[in-house]
């Protein structure tokens, strides 16, 4: 482990984590009103429900919403992905008719990962043979936080040995880690061992998705594909509610990993809320009134 991390120093500094941020954000203003980009955010949303309250006819209801959303909205292209509680993989397996929209199912002891690593990988097998082909797991946190490196990667390595050529996305809950280059350090590891995304948060806890993890994250991205050629895709999650804040995180993305990035197959947004505010705001600048739409 001590040999990656050489391989992947932490050289970031405060400093330049906040002239990136306000570059991407003075970028993100500049692009409220393209139409094209509203659109392209909405193809990269993993459409989310994680309640305690969900149930097999209200997720039945959700993936409806999403069958049926050509038919309403015309003006957006479909979403990225469906992401669920793992009791639910086989509703979006019989229940969404486009097939290009990935089955996401969180897994391995959603949210806090605090179980057995034979329930991680169980779960997880069960989630993808009842349909999933896109699985979000969390780091052993705790484990992370005392040291426990080879620990987290070892467990992650093992969790997608049983899960074929399904996608692994890897949650860092970079909220717990105080420091960027622990951010760092995690995000790294993750990729190594065998994620194929990295992704800031549950949205259970706070902080969720903040612009300084984004850039953190993404920086690692960007060094690790230097170094390793290997493209690994971005996810932030939690609290992602407007256009505004979206916009953000898409122009961090270009400026640190560049246009290859721009695509559902390698950023996502993990969000509820979001879809329902971008269609309002792209169908705003089509129709040139303000009407809130409350789809989903």
């Amino acid at each position: 482990m001590d040999g990656l991390m050489d391989k992947f120093p932490f050289k970031l500094t405060d400093e330049e984590i906040a002239k990136g941020i306000e570059a991407a954000k003075a970028e993100a203003a500049l692009l409220k009103q393209d139409k094209d980009v509203l659109k392209l955010l909405f193809n990269c949303i993993d459409l989310t429900s994680l309640n305690t309250e969900d149930s097999s006819d209200s997720i039945r209801d959700f993936v409806e919403k999403v069958n049926e959303l050509p038919k309403h909205f015309s003006l957006v292209p479909q979403v990225a992905a469906m992401c669920v509680y793992p009791a639910f993989a086989s509703v979006l397996k019989s229940g969404l008719q486009d097939k290009n929209i990935g089955r996401a199912v969180v897994s391995a002891g959603f949210p806090s990962s605090q179980t057995y690593l034979d329930v991680k990988k169980l779960e997880t097998q069960r989630a993808i043979d009842f349909g999933a082909n896109e699985i979000d797991i969390v780091i052993s946190v705790g484990e992370f936080l005392e040291g426990n490196y080879e620990f987290v990667g070892e467990e992650i390595t093992a969790i997608k040995s049983v899960m074929g050529d399904a996608h692994l996305k890897v949650i860092l809950e970079s909220g717990a880690l105080k420091e960027p280059n622990e951010i760092w350090t995690a995000s790294i590891i993750a990729m190594e061992y065998g994620g194929d995304f990295i992704k800031t948060s549950t949205g259970k806890q706070q902080p969720a998705a903040t612009f300084e993890a984004a850039f953190t994250m993404l920086s690692a991205i960007k060094s690790f594909h230097t170094e390793t050629g290997k493209k690994i895709g971005f996810k932030p999650a939690g609290g992602i509610s407007t256009a505004e804040d979206a916009l953000v995180y898409y122009c961090l993305v270009k400026q640190i990993c560049g246009d290859d990035w721009l695509n559902n197959k390698l950023f996502r947004i993990g969000a509820s809320r979001l879809a329902n505010n971008l269609l309002s705001d792209v169908a705003e600048i089509e129709n040139g009134f303000r009407k809130e739409i409350k789809y989903f």
